[in-house]
């Protein structure tokens, strides 16, 4: 199903009957027209060189921002999924430091249509950009690197994911959007001015459009992701058209701990090809495992003859799993830092509490009380404090108690999230966790969620640091590096197969 640079004449007459400028000029490239959007009174213009295989762009206009824009596009009508990359130079340093070029999709060519673009900023800024409803606000994520580099925007169903490469770097992702744009849309290049008084003229080179068409049949794309907590800057590990969930960092910072398809798996945080870990009968893992404080141990939840999840260890290394807690479904999540106590969700009764128990087994102890899920439970790093998520006011939220369960109270503020599987750092001064949709119930695979960062000390409101499509399987589990700096998830697209 994929195809690059085809456009049927059929779109060209549509366009023409609907009065749709149509440029009958074949100097283009690859594209079907261009237009002044907005009202820009300079307008623009487009030219394509074959030797050089190099577009050059003029505009104009006020912005790309706010409820309405101004700028100047080439483009053409695409179908169905998409990539569009392009390197982007600006023919001179003068001008608005905001002056701005790079792909957008749109969905018509009226100044407040919804779009998604990955654009450029003259002083070097890359950011994702969208509109989500006509004439609704502009929102944009900012790249955590500045150029040089390739900008690149994809389109699987309505996910928009925007991507940077750079040479001899990992490949950055900025973020991921669901926008409810037509499956015929306008995809193109756009250059403003940001000054309606001059124009600006921008080269973009190594223009790729790759149209994938539409589907009937999607499968799970994952991406294994690490994040630096503080800049925002996520760079790919792992991408495959397989299922993976719930990256652990391992103590010695060299490697990262996966599950899929009821096995464990280890990949060098720089990359490369994965290992199996030998977990021996255990072949139905979930996504709740990790490492003990010292590293030499892994924690796992196996469900034994396909009945419920059960909780084990083995040597990090890989070896024969010994079992730690009696009843089930029981859930891992963290692990006190002396090594003694291992904590989890467990459902008895019907109820889904926090439960504690020796890491040698033995007689468990139940932590919560309280109606409804209470999941997730880590320690801080000192032991003093057991962090979790609990939906007992009716809005699932991060809460806090003492080891022995005394002392719980709501650590987030109640806003437009449900927030998950609170992770705190190593240096005790940062909790990361999931949210989604205050509405969203439970915590469902292939949604837009957000992840965001507060202090532990609750001294600050949390902050996003990363937007996906994602949830269930993303961060269930501890997945901060050594050193407190980073953290790995997993991000999900739904791709086209047929």
């Amino acid at each position: 199903m994929r195809f690059a640079h085809v456009f049927p004449l059929v779109l060209v007459l549509v366009m023409m009957l609907s009065g749709i400028s149509c440029a009958p000029d074949y100097n283009l490239g690859f594209f079907e027209g261009e237009t002044n959007v907005g009202d820009s009174p300079l307008g623009g213009s487009a030219r394509y060189d074959a030797t050089s295989d190099t577009y050059t762009v003029t505009g104009s206009g006020t912005d790309i921002y706010g409820t309405a824009d101004e700028f100047y596009y080439v483009w053409s009508l695409v179908t169905g999924d998409l990539s569009l990359s392009a390197d982007v130079e600006f023919a001179d340093t003068t001008g608005h430091r905001y002056r701005k070029a790079g792909w957008m999709v749109r969905a018509d060519l009226e100044a407040d249509a919804p779009y998604v673009d990955v654009l450029v900023h003259a002083d070097g800024l890359i950011a994702l950009q969208y509109r989500s409803r006509k004439g609704g606000e502009t929102e944009e994520v900012l790249a955590a690197v500045r150029v040089p580099a390739t900008i690149r925007l994809e389109r699987t169903a309505n996910l928009f994911t925007a991507y940077v490469d750079r040479p001899g770097e990992r490949t950055r992702v900025i973020a991921s959007v669901t926008m409810e744009l037509p499956e015929m849309a306008y995809a193109g290049l756009v250059v403003c001015a940001h000054d309606a008084s001059v124009q600006e003229t921008v080269y973009f080179t190594h223009v790729q459009m790759e149209q994938w068409g539409t589907f009937d049949e999607r499968t799970v794309e994952s991406t294994l992701e690490i994040i630096d907590s503080q800049t925002g800057d996520r760079q790919i590990v792992r991408q495959a058209l397989e299922h993976f969930e719930a990256p652990n960092w391992s103590p010695d910072s060299l490697y990262l701990v996966y599950n899929s398809g009821g096995l464990l798996y280890k990949i060098a945080v720089e990359g490369g090809r994965p290992q199996q870990i030998n977990t021996d009968f255990a072949t139905r893992c979930n996504n709740d495992h990790g490492f003990s404080p010292d590293g030499t141990e892994l924690v796992i939840s196996h469900s034994p003859d396909g009945g419920s999840s059960t909780i084990y260890i083995l040597p990090a290394e890989g070896g024969t799993p010994r079992q730690v807690t009696e009843h089930s479904p029981s859930y891992w999540h963290g692990w006190s830092p002396d090594g003694a106590t291992l904590v989890y969700c467990a459902r008895r009764d019907g109820e889904y509490d926090v439960y504690a128990i020796s890491v040698t087994g033995g007689e468990e102890t139940r932590l919560t009380v309280a109606p409804g899920l209470d999941d997730g439970p880590e320690y801080s790093p000192d032991g003093e404090t057991i962090f979790f998520n609990s939906v007992r006011t009716g809005q699932m939220k991060v809460w806090r108690m003492d080891p022995d369960g005394a002392n719980q109270l709501q650590v987030t503020p109640d806003d437009e999230y449900g927030d998950w599987f609170p992770h705190p750092s190593p240096d005790g001064q940062w909790i990361v966790f999931l949210s989604y949709d205050r509405n969203v119930e439970g915590h469902p695979p292939n949604r837009n969620v957000v992840l965001r960062m507060m202090p532990m000390d609750g001294s600050a409101p949390p902050h996003v640091v990363a937007q996906l499509f994602g949830g269930q399987g993303t961060i269930n589990v501890p997945s901060w590096s050594p050193d407190s700096r980073h953290f790995a998830f997993v991000s999900y697209r739904l791709v086209g197969t047929s």
